[in-house]
């Protein structure tokens, strides 16, 4: 199946160099892939995910190795944003 990743901020220097410019990459998965299955081979440093969502909804950190992704999911990462 097909999903979109999408990964923010200081993030983005994980993701391969031709996907760098529009912070996405377009993926296939297997069918029923967690979260936790399609960042890992990113090599995220765990600390440094933050905030996760599919389709724009925010899915907490217990629910990341278990929430199955469906076709033409969006599923973006942020880092912890600091500002003040």
């Amino acid at each position: 199946m097909k999903i979109t990743f999408k990964l923010y901020a200081s993030l983005t220097d994980y993701l391969p160099p031709q996907a760098r410019g529009d912070n996405r990459v377009e993926l296939e998965v297997p069918s029923g892939a967690t979260i936790a299955q399609v960042a890992e081979p990113f090599g995220l440093p765990h600390k440094l995910v933050h905030l996760v969502l599919v389709n724009g909804a925010y899915v907490p950190p217990e629910q990341r190795a278990t929430h199955a992704l469906v076709e033409g999911d969006v599923l973006a990462i942020w880092p912890p944003i600091a500002g003040g």
